[in-house]
């Protein structure tokens, strides 16, 4: 097998289309313009193409945006662009993320024939307080219907929820977590609301007119997240993510590894042979472009081989399996006690790091995570002013 941090064994396509921008949200999204779609699809065509034969992957991933915003007819026309081009083995994971307000029985049976093998949910509340707060449409009431049609088709289930949500209370936390567990899903992602720069959330922050948490209780809501899965059975294998055995998304444990993959659509990145790209984020423009020949490509950069090293030395901290020494010299080429031999001893001596085979985080190092990976990519910094 080809060096999977340089040759792409994943591929991520991206859906802009949404019926609504939700306040929070600053991913490459498309409201109005449902008029695009069919042009869409051909311009996803002609860049899929672009890859000269079929390349097989072992994950797939169709994020959003809202894929399901597509309609079933849409859905199916795309899922075959993607199994022509991007084939997969018997056994392989391909995920798509799914609104409850948009996703029907219709839907779903597409998309179980179309060979998609796990639903990525977007649930993020059970409270009607905390979904108005986010700007989200859909009601509590629409999630276990979404939830059933995701069994009856036979794919696993995966809950994105988010917590510290304008007004929301450790006690609302909790209740959230327990009504996600009710559901028995395969997967849960809990993600700490983040307040992006230029979203109307932020604005509103900003003039005063949101509520935000206090950051003792976001840790406190993070911490109850980690003890209440764990006791569920749930495997804490990266900050934001917890599976069942056997259930871990395994698409993001190729991101979470800094290896190569494949992007496809609006906004989307791809990294292979070491070089990174971003295609355009409005979706008028890359119909445009793709249709007319050229290239969606607006941003294009191929780390320098220490600025991989500590790209990837960051990117890996963040699961419990952490930083395997061995590993970590095959793909960067460096030896971590040469990046950061100090400052890791020094977290270790803090209770945040723990040191073997492999660099962990502690239970303690992921609440604080974040700061940790800061703290140790300051060493390349600091390295690369003693060069100059």
């Amino acid at each position: 097998m080809a060096d999977p941090w340089l040759h792409p064994h994943t591929a991520y396509v991206h859906v802009p289309f949404c019926a609504h921008h939700c306040g929070y949200c600053d991913f490459a999204v498309s409201t109005g313009q449902d008029h695009l779609i069919e042009l869409y699809l051909d311009a996803l065509g002609v860049e899929l193409a672009g890859l000269g034969e079929p390349a097989a992957v072992e994950t797939r991933f169709v994020g959003g945006g809202t894929p399901t915003h597509l309609s079933a007819g849409q859905l199916a026309r795309l899922l075959a662009l993607l199994n022509r081009w991007l084939p997969a083995p018997a056994g392989s994971e391909f995920s798509i993320e799914v609104n409850p307000d948009s996703f029907t029985a219709e839907k779903a049976a597409t998309l179980a024939a179309g060979g998609v093998t796990r639903v990525s949910l977007g649930v993020q509340s059970f409270r009607p307080g905390s979904l108005a707060a986010l700007d989200r449409r859909h009601t509590p009431e629409q999630v276990p219907r979404a939830v059933e049609l995701v069994r009856r088709f036979g794919m696993a289930l995966s809950l994105d929820l988010i917590f510290a949500a304008p007004g929301s209370t450790p006690a609302d936390w909790a209740a959230d977590l327990d009504a996600a567990l009710a559901l028995g899903p395969d997967h849960v992602s809990t993600y700490g609301l983040t307040y992006e720069t230029g979203t109307p959330l932020w604005k509103a922050r900003r003039r005063g007119a949101v509520p935000a948490v206090s950051e003792d209780a976001e840790l406190a809501m993070y911490e109850h997240a980690i003890g209440r899965l764990a006791a569920a059975g749930f495997e804490h294998y990266e900050v934001s993510n917890f599976a069942r055995p056997g259930f871990r998304c395994r698409h993001n444990e190729r991101y979470w590894a800094n290896e190569a993959y494949h992007g496809f659509g609006t906004g989307a990145a791809r990294y292979v042979n070491g070089r990174r790209e971003l295609n355009v984020r409005d979706t008028a423009l890359y119909v445009r472009r793709v249709l007319a020949g050229e290239s969606p490509t607006f941003q294009s950069e191929a780390l320098a081989p220490r600025d991989r090293a500590f790209e990837t030395l960051a990117t890996q901290l963040r699961r419990a399996d952490g930083v395997g020494r061995a590993r970590f010299r095959e793909q960067t080429g460096f030896d971590l006690n040469e990046l950061v031999g100090a400052r890791v001893q020094a977290l270790v001596a803090e209770g945040l790091l723990a040191d073997g085979a492999a660099v962990t985080l502690t239970r303690r190092g992921f609440c604080v995570a974040d700061g940790i990976v800061e703290d140790l990519m300051k060493e390349n910094v600091g390295a690369a002013d003693r060069r100059d």
